[in-house]
């Protein structure tokens, strides 16, 4: 196996009495989707903030490459090439797709949040803009109103929008979520091709969704990793499927 992309190293985070994060390593390796699964109130979202430093660690490490990041900024982690989604869609409505994926482009090269000019007339902008509408299949969508699109394809824009920002890693938090079958499936292809060139930790409940996707599989039980494995090893795990999985892992 690769030397890891990213590194978690004992993380942990509490709220009041609650700890939310409890002790929690894993690493991912370039090439791989690395999936968390867990259910309801598990700390999951907690754990992506945590990698992407929107939330400060009480304990721990995040190491990405061979650089100690745990006390970065969100702005600098994202210059490194840490890129995430969000698990409630997050587009902008009001501008084009290619707009959209052009912001991310300029938030990247430092500019700030406005267009001097068209963007249809900025290569700068333009054209890592429509590649990586290209990467998700929505280049022929460029010019029509982001609020327009199918919730699909504004999933689909959101993996152009992180993809526009030149990542190493891409942190996905329920990029399936609220997809119907047809969707899910078309969501599944895309992030297959993807990872040939990008390491991914994702978040996702769609457990058929995480069996077709995920290289490896940690388990976050109320803040706590349980078990990390292959698809195989998680579907067998009795701890995991009595905390968890349940009949799901019969599917």
């Amino acid at each position: 196996m690769a030397d890891p992309l990213l590194q978690l190293r004992g993380l942990q985070k509490s709220f009041g009495g609650l700890r939310v994060t409890d002790g929690v390593s894993l690493d991912v390796v370039p090439g791989e989707i690395h999936a968390v699964i867990g259910p309801n109130g598990a700390g999951k979202t907690t754990l992506i903030n945590e990698v992407t430093g929107r939330l400060a660690l009480d304990a721990g490490q995040v190491l990405f490459g061979a650089e100690d990041i745990t006390h970065l900024s969100m702005a600098a982690r994202a210059r490194r090439g840490l890129a995430r989604s969000f698990q409630i869609t997050s587009i902008l409505p009001g501008f084009s797709v290619l707009e959209n994926a052009a912001l991310a482009v300029q938030a990247r090269q430092g500019s700030s949040f406005r267009f001097f000019r068209p963007v249809a007339q900025d290569a700068a902008l333009n054209i890592p803009a429509l590649a990586a509408l290209e990467a998700v299949g929505l280049r022929d969508r460029a010019s029509l109103p982001a609020g327009a699109l199918s919730h699909g394809e504004k999933r689909q824009l959101e993996l152009a929008v992180a993809l526009a920002t030149a990542p190493k890693l891409m942190l996905l938090d329920e990029p399936l979520a609220g997809a119907g079958p047809e969707e899910t499936a078309r969501l599944i292809e895309i992030l297959l091709r993807l990872k040939q060139d990008y390491a991914i930790l994702l978040i996702e409940h769609d457990m058929q969704a995480v069996f077709a996707l995920a290289d490896r599989i940690s388990v976050l039980v109320y803040g706590r990793l349980i078990a990390t494995g292959s698809v195989a090893e998680i579907r067998a795990d009795a701890e995991v499927r009595a905390a968890y999985l349940g009949e799901d892992a019969e599917a």
